[in-house]
């Protein structure tokens, strides 16, 4: 078992998440890896993950992965994934917005013969927990995110209905045929990537899971990034036309 975080300027919330994180894997039965990629921070992120490795002794593997500069989520993700070694790799937003217990939801399906399992906030068994001072922005968040899925199951990933949810899990085959294949290293990258995943024929299945709406996030421009998916919706697209996946190829990619 591989559990990816991705973080960005997180030394807010990245000690409480480690720990949590790093108990959760403690109870896995086999080996467990815990691997964190800094992705540029600029605060004190490397520094908390680095003293919280080196402070673990005898149960998980605690291992830190850093970028010079920020290059974005899709970049990190996929880094962390590609040096995982375990059988079955997840990653998560590293606020845990999504708690422990939906990763168990996840590990659940993947055992149960999905190819990747993704979290799905619009499932019928899924709850919300809302924080009182997010209530502001709640409607128009949920709602433009809704509109922006509908878009991406009319143009690049049919039937999926969260594409965007930030915890994922996959079979370390998966991995390995998919994520050198990807390009887009910003928000937009799990689209490209369930989109390769339906053209390859893999099995995914959408989990229900807890989200904890606790505020607007401050690495997150949400209308600035909404267009910028947007635009990259039409370079999949274009790209696919193009044939530059090379689905048909084995590919072997740089992982830093």
């Amino acid at each position: 078992m591989s559990l990816v975080l991705p973080v960005f300027d997180g030394a807010a919330f990245l000690q409480r998440s480690l720990a949590k994180s790093y108990d959760w894997l403690g109870r896995r039965a086999g080996g467990a890896e815990l691997i964190v990629v800094d992705d540029g921070s600029r605060d004190e992120t490397l520094a908390i993950a680095r003293e919280f490795a080196a402070s673990r002794g005898d149960g998980p593997r605690v291992r830190v992965l850093a970028s010079a500069e920020n290059r974005g989520k899709g970049h990190a993700v996929r880094r962390g994934l590609l040096a995982a070694r375990g059988r079955l790799r997840l990653f998560s937003d590293a606020d845990l917005t999504y708690p422990i217990g939906s990763f168990t939801q996840v590990v659940r399906a993947l055992r149960r013969g999905a190819d990747i399992a993704v979290a799905c906030r619009v499932h019928e068994d899924s709850r919300y927990v809302v924080a009182p001072d997010f209530f502001r922005y709640i409607y128009t968040r949920h709602n433009a995110g809704r509109i922006f899925n509908w878009l991406v199951r009319q143009t690049v990933v049919s039937e999926l209905r969260d594409t965007q949810a930030g915890l994922k899990g996959f079979r370390a085959e998966v991995v390995e045929d998919l994520f050198p294949r990807l390009v887009q290293d910003r928000f937009s990258f799990d689209v490209e990537l369930l989109f390769l995943a339906q053209r390859r024929g893999y099995h995914v299945r959408e989990v229900p899971v807890t989200y904890h709406y606790r505020k607007e996030p401050s690495t997150v421009d949400f209308a600035r990034d909404t267009v910028a998916m947007c635009a990259d919706l039409a370079r999949i697209r274009l790209r696919h036309l193009r044939g530059a996946y090379r689905l048909d190829e084995d590919v072997v990619s740089e992982t830093d």
